[in-house]
């Protein structure tokens, strides 16, 4: 069977790795494959560290958008250990289930639902680096039966904190931050210190949706090395 690493961005904060552990166990669960984390930063084991001596694994880009590191970065350090890279996890349609079922938990925290919701992403400069952001925004927008926009933590704009101002100039007076972003950090840290948001949402890696997804993208891996579309199709 062969092996199947999460290729995640890494953080300095504690709980990220936590999360993303829990994360690796549901998908032990669902696949019986053995799971491995690899850093693009900030944490150890690096990924280059865990794929040398795994010719032949499946890197999963644990990344909402389809920015530097889904399009670069991780594709050139899978060709040279031989390992296939899936696509990412941008524009995929269980990202807004799950950042509603997020959102849901962080508005009963806060006393009853939001009357604005705010999808916050990381951010890119890169063409279409933003697009994951956007096209959760809109498929959580059908979801819901509020207004819902965009805003990044860096790189773009508005910045969440912009955006949650002009919903309030709107008149929203409930404005809840939906953070499209997978695990505890600085920017997760950010949003949880906007003055103005009613209510700020958990990040997304350890949702048992994200699990089955990215199993199925293990599931769905070509043998051998491969390069990876830049969108799904």
């Amino acid at each position: 069977m062969r092996q199947l690493v999460l290729a995640v961005h890494g953080s300095t904060v504690p709980e990220a790795g936590a999360v993303t552990e829990r994360l690796a166990r549901g998908v032990r669960r669902l696949t019986g494959a053995p799971v491995v984390v690899g850093h693009l930063g900030h944490r150890a084991p690096s990924l280059p560290a865990v794929l040398d001596g795994r010719p032949g694994a499946v890197v999963v880009p644990l990344l909402l958008g389809d920015g530097y590191h889904r399009t670069v970065d991780v594709p050139a350090v899978a060709r040279e250990f031989g390992c296939v890279v899936t696509p990412g996890l941008c524009g995929e349609e269980a990202v807004a289930p799950a950042l509603r079922d997020r959102l849901r938990a962080a508005e009963r925290a806060a006393g009853g639902p939001a009357d604005a919701v705010v999808v916050a992403g990381a951010g890119s400069s890169r063409p279409g680096g933003n697009d994951g952001t956007l096209d959760a925004a809109e498929r959580l927008g059908r979801l819901l039966s509020v207004p819902v926009s965009v805003a990044y933590c860096s790189a773009a704009s508005p910045t969440p904190a912009e955006a949650v101002a002009r919903a309030r100039g709107e008149g929203f007076r409930r404005v809840a931050v939906a953070a499209h972003l997978l695990a505890p950090g600085r920017f997760t840290r950010a949003l949880e210190g906007l003055p103005e948001a009613y209510a700020v949402s958990a990040p997304l890696a350890d949702h048992p949706r994200l699990a089955r997804l990215v199993a199925d993208r293990y599931r769905a891996a070509p043998h051998g090395p491969a390069a990876v579309p830049l969108r799904v199709a």
